[in-house]
């Protein structure tokens, strides 16, 4: 098969059509198979994948959710699992049973549970994989979906969506190299959003990652399905006071323990323990399980070069830490 064959694969895709559903801004079709198809190029060209064998994996999934997210109608919900098997109606995509489920390939699926039950993964024709691994027949590929399915007016910023996500890629994989650096990178100068957007998503995709989507207070972790995590990547000393995304300026802390830290209800110790401040106990506070954490060793990365510099803890109980029950 040719480049062109897929080009012209790539640009009749058996998709859901429904002017009722479906926006102009998507040419009245469903995005599913078009953000599925362009999240797989985004790990390709990232070395994520480099192999044909295509997992429904957290990376894919959160990819997939970071396109619909950005692109889509704030509100509209979506699940990996309904592109994924249906793709193989396309002709150049193979899906791979898990053992004792091969005749079960042929069901849709409606959620990532039992998609990832069913099918162990998928493959492509060899040839597709090809073009896809070599960069300028990929971005020819990647060009027939975005002018296929989405209308002029937003197509550029779906082309930008991957840019967007290769650069906090490249951004993420910076600072993994850089943890035992004892310089800041400093606050360039009149940052654009484009670059905040760059450095919010490569910093979290850091710090979640480093801490497996776990809280580094509580240790809750919790990955629904469909890829979301209760986990946010906050900064220990802010952006705003330090210009430091490093990971020994990060942890990852569940909404709850995010909100505590920031307020300064919680904090960490010289001995890598929680702290909870007396002020959870305040007027009508019922602080539940926080005040069981009081002094339990924090959870933190495997790799010791990645802990949270005690430097940026000290900061932090010096000057946001609320260590008496009243000011």
């Amino acid at each position: 098969m040719s480049l062109v064959h897929y080009l012209i694969s790539f640009s009749r895709l058996r998709t859901y059509k429904d002017r009722k559903k479906w926006s102009a801004l998507t040419t009245y079709q469903a995005p599913h198979k078009p953000f599925l198809l362009l999240s797989i190029m985004d790990l390709i060209a990232q070395g994520s994948i480099t192999q044909n064998f295509i997992q429904p994996s957290f990376e894919l999934l959160d990819t997939f959710n970071t396109y619909w997210n950005n692109i889509m109608p704030l509100g509209s919900k979506t699940s990996m699992a309904y592109p994924f098997p249906r793709l193989k109606t396309d002709g150049f995509w193979h899906l791979i049973p898990n053992p004792g489920f091969e005749n079960k390939t042929s069901v849709n699926f409606s959620s990532m549970t039992k998609l990832r039950e069913v099918c162990a993964g998928a493959r492509m024709d060899d040839e597709l994989f090809r073009l896809l691994c070599k960069p300028e027949t990929r971005e020819q590929l990647r060009a027939a979906l975005i002018e296929t399915y989405f209308a002029p007016e937003i197509r550029m910023k779906v082309l930008e969506q991957g840019h967007l996500n290769y650069a906090a890629y490249r951004y993420s994989e910076k600072l993994l190299e850089v943890a035992e650096w004892k310089k800041d990178f400093g606050k360039a100068k009149d940052e654009s959003d484009w670059q905040k957007k760059i450095r919010d998503s490569g910093f979290r995709r850091t710090i979640v990652t480093l801490y497996q989507h776990r809280c580094a207070l509580c240790g809750i972790r919790m990955l629904t399905p469909e890829g979301h995590t209760i986990v946010d990547a906050a900064h220990i000393k802010p952006w705003k006071d330090s210009f430091d995304d490093r990971p020994t300026n990060g942890m990852a802390l569940c909404k709850l323990c995010h909100w505590s830290f920031d307020k300064g209800l919680m904090s960490v110790g010289k001995e890598y323990q929680v702290l909870v401040s007396k002020r959870v106990m305040v007027e009508q506070n019922f602080p539940g399980h926080i005040l069981t954490l009081t002094d339990r060793p924090i959870f933190t990365p495997e790799k010791e070069n990645f802990w949270p510099a005690q430097d940026n803890l000290n900061w932090h109980r010096r000057n946001t830490f609320l260590r008496r029950c009243y000011a």
